[in-house]
């Protein structure tokens, strides 16, 4: 059968773009794909990975081949990036983006590069770099697309066609409302995660603090992990719907402040609050499944992950994920990911037996 599209180029070639790239590979959309960056290593390794299947450190020619062009630079470099392939595409060729910020990348390239329709899927992770990208990482995925009048047809059914074909959700979203909203699901929840480290970076007892983070600490603050320069470029592109955002949540926390002196009614708040998380859909991917932890006590000694592993491995546990999570002068701890909640009860009930403590 033929592929979707004929040749494919990625234009930054990092987690996202990379990602696409395996995913048109393994669902067999595309003839061959190109890879353009400006960091040689970066090309290197996706030759190597087998994210690409030829790499080019230059524009050129080269790109009036191309029957799909997908813009993965970081944010900031967009604009700049559409304007230098504009001359070079070929006037039937297809376009979009995945940046996370749409009105003005939308407002300056639909009328530059052909048949060019903006998106944004909804999927990442803190940890960057195309040695990072999988194709599971867009599956089930909401992925926005955001049409203006301007749109032409042929762009509006392409690129909903290749988010389909990867496996996501298209959605149809105007980039100045995409902006808004992100600004409060996304570039919000990546400041206060800047937030909330400052404050324990800068307090007289961070070392304390350092040691009192505990799991919900960790949780809220993940984000914070990602790439500093990319997350800077994304905040700063939406500063001004982010500005309103940090406005109604200043309003939001000075509202809680005065609850806390009306237990009844800051009860009333939380269970609103627990209600919306809970409602929240769950999107299942098919390389990110639920873990199910256990974190196990462990003595500063060597050799006492390979024995865990062993009693587990002798009892037909599989271990899906494992991380150190402190290391003192006496003791440690690691937590130990499980694909079912069974196989961590078991785990629980192996562990013990050959002498862990385990929470």
């Amino acid at each position: 059968m033929k592929p979707l599209f004929g040749k494919v180029g990625i234009f930054g070639v990092g987690l996202l773009g990379g990602s696409v790239a395996l995913g048109l590979k393994e669902r067999f959309l595309a003839e061959e794909i190109h890879a353009y960056d400006q960091d040689p290593e970066a090309l290197e390794k996706a030759l190597f990975l087998g994210v690409a299947d030829r790499v080019h450190p230059q524009l050129g020619p080269w790109v009036g081949e191309l029957e799909l062009g997908i813009l993965a630079a970081p944010v900031g470099a967009l604009v700049d990036l559409g304007r230098r392939l504009a001359p070079l595409a070929h006037p039937d060729s297809l376009w979009t983006d995945v940046g996370s910020v749409k009105a003005r990348v939308v407002g300056d390239l639909e009328g530059i590069l052909p048949h060019f329709l903006g998106s944004h899927p909804m999927a990442g992770s803190e940890r960057a770099g195309v040695e990072n990208a999988h194709a599971g990482l867009l599956h089930n995925a909401i992925w926005v697309l955001t049409p203006t009048p301007r749109t032409s047809p042929k762009a509006r059914e392409g690129i909903k066609k290749l988010v389909e074909a990867l496996g996501a959700y298209p959605l149809e979203i105007p980039p100045e409302l995409h902006d808004r909203l992100v600004a409060r699901i996304s570039h919000l929840p990546y400041l206060l995660a800047v937030a909330l480290n400052r404050l324990v970076a800068h307090s007289p007892h961070r070392d304390l603090l350092m040691f009192l983070a505990a799991g919900g600490f960790r949780d809220l603050t993940r984000v914070a992990s990602g790439s500093p320069r990319m997350s800077r470029d994304m905040v700063v592109e939406n500063k001004e719907a982010l500005k309103e955002a940090i406005e109604e949540l200043r309003g939001v926390l000075l509202e809680l402040e005065g609850f806390l002196d009306q237990p009844e009614v800051l009860l009333r708040v939380a269970e609103e609050a627990k209600r919306t998380r809970d409602s929240l859909p769950i999107v299942r991917r098919s390389l990110l499944p639920e873990m199910h932890d256990l974190v196990v006590q462990v003595p500063d000694r060597p050799g006492q992950i390979a024995r865990i592993a062993t009693a587990l491995g002798e009892a037909g546990v599989n271990i899906k994920d494992i991380e150190v999570l402190t290391i003192r002068e006496e003791a440690g701890a690691i937590r130990l990911g499980f694909a079912s909640r069974e196989e961590r009860e078991r785990a629980r009930e192996v562990l013990s037996r050959v002498g862990y403590r385990v929470s």
